[in-house]
């Protein structure tokens, strides 16, 4: 079905006579992405999809996403490589072998050289490698080197090897000038020869329609058939002639592909009929092409001699692309009349038969729409509206910046144009078209739909979208009215389209909406969001069954509203950059054949092609943790296990898939969940980190923008838990309890024996404290019956000092009672001097100083500080004022004082009266109670 409908779009593109120029998806890598050299040998694709390529730096590998480089250990030229199932062979500069992956994932070298190293010419290069039967053919220009898996044997020839071809189970190696020869019992023996093969490069040897055909660099193709060989007729032999063939492969329906050094590639159909030229003209970075791969789905590699490049022959899409720079960026594409026109940002083109470019003089400028109305050829341009016929414009309006034009519903000829100045109508009239500018509004009015033959909706790229209502005769505007604030989701970048009688809107920043003709507003389209998708808008005819629709993603899906028909997307990450963003078009060519236009071209799909998934369970490529590679090669066996907190790495591959991405699901159980919920991968590796200990299950999938998806991979991991919910976090544990039990056991008995302590120390205390209050209180009893012996002796020493001062006085009354008998007998003395004598001595026995002084000095010895006191307060005191002070503070009366003071009782009173003056006693206060009572 596919190669039918494919011929199909063949056709299309045969009809417009406009075939060269048409190229399928070429997708260049450069230099600046694969990073290494700019010449590339050879290349060759491994049954897993990933591509080899022997580039002058090293070895290239390629899968699908990222681009892996291996230099050889002698750091010199890889000229040529083969991948098989488990290795890739490589030949370079004096050396050969084969890379195998070790048990980390990693290509490892293994020299094969190393074996014949001593037989191995100096200057001599690898420069093919085919396999053969169970053995690996190595060539060079000088030998051929045959591996059969243990040894390494050189088999010499005369002449220059040119190729080696394995043809119906044969091993044809082709020389310069000794013709071709076959591979029998590890010998070289003649196959054939012929003098037009002297001096010739054959390129390869096929089997074609049971004859064998022979590709030359500069000679041409040849038959050979029964020793005959014979030229052929193919058309391509002009070509390859002149441009140097180098490279030859045969697709699987019969199809070839011819690379050359100076021209590029050429696709030819079995019969040698050119088809395709893809060129550095139409998108090739390099016209050379040093080595070139067919894999299994007919995908051609190409090594460049510089860059890389990938040719989808299978695809059913073509592009039509002009690297010059002349056509500029395409904003529609319509076939008119046997031709493809073409409206560019430059101006308007026609494809020749020959597929150049024909520019249509007078059309400098920018071409925004091509319409055919009423059977004529309309181009909006910047400078106003043309007819196009013969090559020629005729300017039918110079009102500027045709965008869109739309006919008129139920009128018959009347057409209404969106420009930059408004609306213009459009009416044909005796075969003549006339334009007339509606007026009342000046909108630049990009997009334009109907509601009705009188009602149109225009929108704005900043005022949002506005509501117009024409006169009958559609002479005029009635009126104009905004709908920017009735529900729109945002006045920005409106697009409005009319799908199936509903006027519905989408904007930059919102979903889809719709017209309400009841609440006269706008609001949410719910259909059309669930359907179309919010982020999705239409960027082709909005009354066509099939819709092209751009998502947020930049990826283009096409699409029927009723499911009608089968959607399916343009999953191709390389058109992105090609975009004319935000004037995406897509135009209809035919029934199922759409144009998207694309900078310096346009794009030819054909909507009715089975859109391939082509997407495959994802590999483990390697795993690491903590960035140190570990072994995969038993993942199925036994889970990965790692430390707690340690950080695992997946790096994953699909090198089949296409324009692709990866997703996991991380789940604890080992079966995935209907309904998971998938996370998108940046690039071929995941990381995870601060897992919790346990056991879990890592899904990987392929998914890519058009929805699909791959089986699942899984990956079971084991976190281990850390030390201390593992053996010797239980250990710890213990010793840690038996710690605790030990530590509580000694502080206890510590505590105990503290507390124990403490009683006897309290105990002691409390003796300590009952015999100290024991011994205060015997010092107290001590201390009392020492004041109270003091009281005592101060007692019988005051009885003592009263006895004494008695004794004196009664010394003194007996005294003075014998001087007044003297006195009254003083006559009877014969001698009156020696009564004056008695009388004297009898005076100073009365008042003798020294008993006074005894008398102070007792006195002060009972009544401590008594006179130092008395001075201290009453200084104006005289001795004989302190005498009768202590007289009295012994509590003499006035007659017992007075015989010791040696006056008379009167005397004492009086004195005692002057005493109390001297002491400033008030009358109320006794003065022997001051006296007394007296203290410091």
């Amino acid at each position: 079905m596919n190669k039918f409908l494919s011929f199909t779009l063949l056709l299309i593109i045969v009809s417009f006579k406009c075939f060269g120029q048409f190229a399928p998806s070429i997708h260049n890598y450069t230099l600046a992405e694969y990073k290494a050299g700019n010449q590339n040998w050879d290349i060759s694709r491994a049954p897993d999809g990933k591509v080899y390529v022997a580039n002058n730096s090293g070895l290239l590998e390629y899968d699908a996403l990222v681009w892996k480089f291996y230099p050889l250990p002698n750091k010199t030229i890889v000229r040529s490589v083969l991948a098989t199932k488990d290795r890739v062979y490589t030949g370079s500069y004096e050396a050969f072998g084969y890379w195998e992956r070790d048990e980390f994932a990693q290509l490892k070298y293994h020299s094969l050289s190393a074996l014949v190293a001593d037989q191995i010419a100096p200057n001599e290069e690898i420069w093919g490698i085919v396999k053969y039967k169970d053995k690996i053919i190595f060539r060079s220009f000088l030998n051929v080197y045959v591996y059969d898996f243990k040894t390494v044997t050189q088999l010499k020839s005369r002449s220059v090897i040119i190729s080696c071809s394995v043809v119906d189970d044969k091993m044809l190696v082709s020389t310069l000038n000794e013709g071709v020869f076959v591979l029998k019992d590890m010998r070289l023996e003649p196959f054939f020869f012929d003098d037009l093969l002297k001096d010739t490069k054959i390129i390869s040897i096929d089997a074609y329609e049971g004859k064998l055909l022979l590709m030359t660099s500069l000679k041409g193709s040849y038959f050979l058939e029964e020793d005959q060989l014979e030229p052929t007729d193919f058309e391509i032999n002009k070509a390859i002639k002149l441009h140097q063939l180098n490279e030859f492969s045969v697709l699987k329906n019969g199809d070839m592909v011819f690379g050359t050094i100076k021209d590029g590639l050429f696709l030819t159909d079995h019969q040698g009929r050119k088809k395709f030229h893809i060129s550095k003209e139409n998108g090739l970075f390099n016209n050379t092409v040093l080595g070139q791969c067919l894999d299994d789905t007919d995908n051609l590699w190409l090594g460049l001699d510089n860059g890389i490049a990938n040719v989808e022959l299978h695809s059913s899409n073509y592009f039509f692309n002009d690297v010059s720079g002349k056509l500029g960026a395409v904003y529609d594409v319509l076939p008119y009349k046997g031709h493809i026109y073409v409206g560019t940002n430059t101006g308007l083109f026609r494809l020749n038969d020959d597929g150049t470019l024909q520019f249509i003089e007078g059309s400098q400028g920018q071409v925004w729409d091509l319409e055919i109305v009423e059977g004529d050829l309309f181009c909006g341009h910047n400078e106003g509206t043309f007819i196009v016929e013969n090559d020629q414009l005729t300017l039918i309006s110079d009102y500027t910046g045709g965008w869109t034009i739309k006919k008129v519903p139920e009128r018959q000829g009347t057409y209404i144009q969106g420009t930059y100045s408004g609306l213009v109508k459009f009416e044909k009239k005796d075969g003549v078209w006339k334009a007339q500018h509606l007026g009342k509004t000046a909108i630049p009015a990009r997009f334009l739909v109907f509601e009705n033959p009188t009602t149109a909706w225009v929108a704005h790229a900043i005022k949002g979208v506005s509501k117009i209502k024409f006169s009958e005769d559609y002479k005029s505007i009635e009126s104009v009215l905004s709908y920017e604030d009735k529900g729109i989701s945002s006045s920005y970048n409106v697009r409005v389209y009319n799908i199936k009688n509903h006027i519905s809107f989408k904007s930059t920043n919102g979903g889809w909406q719709k017209y309400e003709p009841i609440l006269d507003s706008i609001v949410p389209y719910t259909l059309l969001n669930d359907v179309l998708g919010k982020e999705s808008y239409i960027i082709s005819d909005d009354n066509a069954d099939l819709f092209a629709l751009k998502n947020k993603a930049g990826f283009i899906k096409f699409k029927s509203l009723d499911n009608s028909q089968k959607e399916f997307v343009l999953n191709d990450s390389f058109l992105k950059n090609s975009y004319i963003v935000g004037y995406e078009n897509v135009s209809v060519l035919s029934d199922s054949i759409y144009a998207l236009n694309l900078d310096n071209g346009f794009m030819m799909i054909n909507s009715k092609a089975t859109a391939r998934a082509d997407l495959y369970k994802p590999k483990i490529e390697s795993i690491s943790i903590n960035e140190v590679p570990v072994a995969i090669q038993d993942l199925d066996k036994a889970p990965i296990d790692f430390k707690f907190k340690e950080s695992i790495s997946v790096v994953l591959s699909s090198s089949k898939s296409k324009n692709h991405y990866f997703e996991y699901h991380i789940s604890e159980s080992k079966v995935l969940p209907k309904n998971a919920d998938w996370y998108k991968v940046e690039g071929p590796k995941v990381e995870f980190a601060n897992l919790l200990d346990g056991d879990y299950t890592l899904f990987f999938r392929t998914g890519d923008n058009a929805g699909n998806v791959s089986e699942a991979q899984a990956l079971n991991l084991e976190v281990l838990p850390p030390w201390y919910k593992d053996t010797w976090g239980y250990v710890v544990y213990f010793v840690l309890v038996l710690l605790t039990v030990v530590l509580f056991y000694t502080l206890h008995h510590k505590k105990m024996a503290k507390e124990q302590q403490l009683i006897r120390e309290k105990y002691q205390k409390a003796q300590q404290e009952m015999l100290r209050e024991q011994t205060l209180e015997n010092e107290k009893r001590i201390v009392q019956l020492k004041n109270d012996s003091l009281q005592n002796e101060i007692k019988l020493k005051s009885k003592q000092l009263a006895n004494n001062a008695m004794a004196l006085v009664k010394k003194n009354e007996t005294l003075q009672d014998i001087k007044k008998e003297l006195m009254a007998n003083k006559d009877s003395f014969s001698n009156y001097y020696s009564y004056k004598k008695l009388v004297k001595k009898l005076d100073n026995s009365i008042v003798l100083k020294d008993e006074w002084e005894v008398f102070e000095n007792n006195f002060s010895q009972v009544h401590d500080e008594f006179f130092e006191t008395l001075k201290a307060k009453h200084s104006v005191l005289t001795p004989k004022d302190l005498k009768i002070c202590a007289y009295i503070k012994m509590n003499l009366s006035s007659k017992e004082i007075a015989p010791l003071m040696n006056i008379s009782v009167r005397g004492v009173e009086t004195h005692r009266y002057r005493l109390k003056k001297k002491l400033d006693l008030e009358n109320d206060i006794s003065l022997v109670d001051y006296l007394l009572n007296i203290k410091n």
